[in-house]
């Protein structure tokens, strides 16, 4: 219950600080005073629409469940938002998001908007039903919630296998092109400095000639070598460093025709033909280490894709096994919401006879497979579609909805916002509307905005907003001669006739009836 809310600087409202006790709590007065400016307000300091206020702070002395999102719970809790650049929101003086502002509130505050058609959602309509079914059968919530958990379940296993199949469908293009990687490697089968050795031979090869000619011309020194050591004998000097240097020359020379040798053995068309097979590799993959790394990727990619069979097949009974089980949940789940369906439509239909309305048949046929079962739950005012009744009809229809979700499911009440729900109705359907209203306010703290008498008669709190000579709106309470004054003023107008006043006190008398 919201015990305070304080505004300041709401578009025509300046200050206002507002108190208020549980039950229905009605807003009147003349139009473009502020009302919907004021209720506006309220709503978005919950996150419903943009907040134009510079401040808006309100207390609510209830258990929230705020630790669920994060927050401490305090006594009273405080929510507020100040906007200077941009709006910002606090929980307990805690920064929270627009966003979380709204997700969080919505656990609390139930806002019926004209434009809203969200009652007759198929999950908003199923979750009600189940609360008919919980209320003879109590498990049948945590069978819903089981349900909901094995559906995300299979829906997992089902997208993996989709996926798989994807794959599938591109797994022949996919194993033509490693088979292909595979054997374009295996073919120069390359060893890890290879290419080194390679290039070096063909750095030889490209000196062969050269180090022949240069071989040939240079072994005359062999033949001067008896003169050389004949003029070390004649001279008596020794010949030591020139024999030293004569044999190292020798073996020089052998080691440089042993070459030679070697590379008149080698196949020089297909060393040329093996260096360039290397360099495409290494252009295309880089070095031969990664050559080798991207051949064993490749191969370990082929044996995933031989497997794909072998997954799908397990895959394709895991889910066959998980559809089956949650099929059969989704149809134990139908047959009691079937059952409990006449229940759920004769007190919907009890509500809209309170309300003038004619009744409501409710239908279920199968749908598709989701986290909400197989039902679709379909609405119908007797052949009139609902999208074409008028707004008032519409308002009742939805009220006497809301109505039914409390008594199955709102346990603990909380808060609810009308816009304008009495609107263009009649004085009877008014009242209609008001005396249910009055019997939601024992567990709900309602706000409304009304035009009509009835309705504000039954409130148990009753405020006008009045626009002042300097064109700012303020807030009051009304006492009991100003609730008959203002009653009165709605009846016949700004001219009030004693005939006025006197159904003012009837409307106020037959309340406490």
């Amino acid at each position: 219950m919201i015990e305070r809310l304080y505004v300041k600087n709401q578009l025509s409202f300046k200050a206002c600080d507002i108190h208020f006790d549980k039950g229905l709590i009605v807003f009147t007065g003349p139009s473009g005073a502020g009302k919907s400016v004021l209720m506006q307000g309220l709503l978005s300091l919950f996150g419903y629409g943009e907040p134009m206020a510079d401040v808006m702070e309100c207390s609510i002395e209830r258990e929230l469940g705020l630790d669920g999102f994060g927050f401490e719970e305090a006594n009273p809790n405080i929510f507020k938002y100040v906007k200077s650049k941009s709006a910002r929101y606090f929980v307990n003086e805690q920064s929270i998001s627009k966003k979380g502002m709204m997700e969080l509130s919505r656990t609390f505050v139930n806002y019926l908007s004209v434009k809203d058609n969200s009652e007759f959602e198929n999950e908003k309509l199923l979750t009600l039903l189940d609360g008919v079914c919980a209320r003879s059968i109590p498990e049948h919530f945590n069978e819903v919630m089981h349900f909901e958990e094995i559906y995300l379940t299979y829906k997992k296993f089902k997208e993996e296998l989709d996926e798989l199949e994807k794959q599938e469908q591109k797994v022949e293009e996919l194993k033509e092109f490693a088979r292909f990687e595979i054997a374009k490697i295996t073919e120069v089968s390359p060893k890890i400095g290879e290419d080194e050795e390679l290039l070096a031979f063909k750095k030889s090869l490209s000196k062969k000639e050269k180090l022949e000619i240069s071989l040939k011309n240079a072994s005359a020194i062999f033949s001067a070598e008896s003169y050389v050591q004949e003029v070390f004998a004649l001279s008596d000097t020794s010949s030591a460093f020139f024999d030293e240097c004569m044999n190292e020359l020798r073996a020089l020379f052998e080691k440089e025709n042993e070459k030679l040798e070697a590379l008149d053995e080698i196949d020089v068309e297909a060393m040329l033909d093996r260096i360039e097979k290397i360099a495409g590799l290494k252009k295309r993959y880089g070095s031969i280490n990664e050559t080798l790394e991207h051949l064993e990727k490749r191969r370990l990619e082929l044996e995933k894709y031989e497997n794909i069979a072998f997954e799908k097949g397990k895959l394709i009974k895991e889910v066959g096994r998980q559809f089956t089980h949650i099929t059969e949940s989704a149809h134990h789940i139908s047959r009691r919401r079937k059952e409990s369906l006449p229940l759920l439509e004769e007190k919907i239909n009890d509500y809209l006879k309170q309300l003038y309305m004619p009744p409501i048949s409710l239908a279920i046929e199968e749908g598709p497979l989701s986290g909400l079962g197989i039902d679709l739950l379909h609405v119908e005012l007797g052949k009139v579609d609902l999208k074409k009744i008028s707004s008032g009809e519409y308002n009742r229809v939805r009220l006497a909805f809301i109505a039914t979700h409390n008594d199955f499911l709102q346990a603990n009440g909380g808060i609810l916002v009308l816009d304008e729900i009495d609107a263009n109705l009649s004085g009877k359907e008014s009242m209609s509307v008001a005396n249910v209203l009055k019997q939601l306010s024992v567990k709900y703290q309602i706000f409304a905005i009304s035009h009509q008498p009835q309705l504000s008669s039954m409130a148990d709190m009753h405020f006008i907003v009045i626009k002042e000579t300097n064109n700012e709106s303020n807030v009051h309470l009304l006492d009991e001669n100003a609730r008959i004054k203002e009653l009165a003023r709605m009846i016949s107008g700004e001219n009030i006739t004693e005939e006025a006043i006197d159904f003012a006190k009837s409307l106020l008398k037959s309340r406490d009836l």
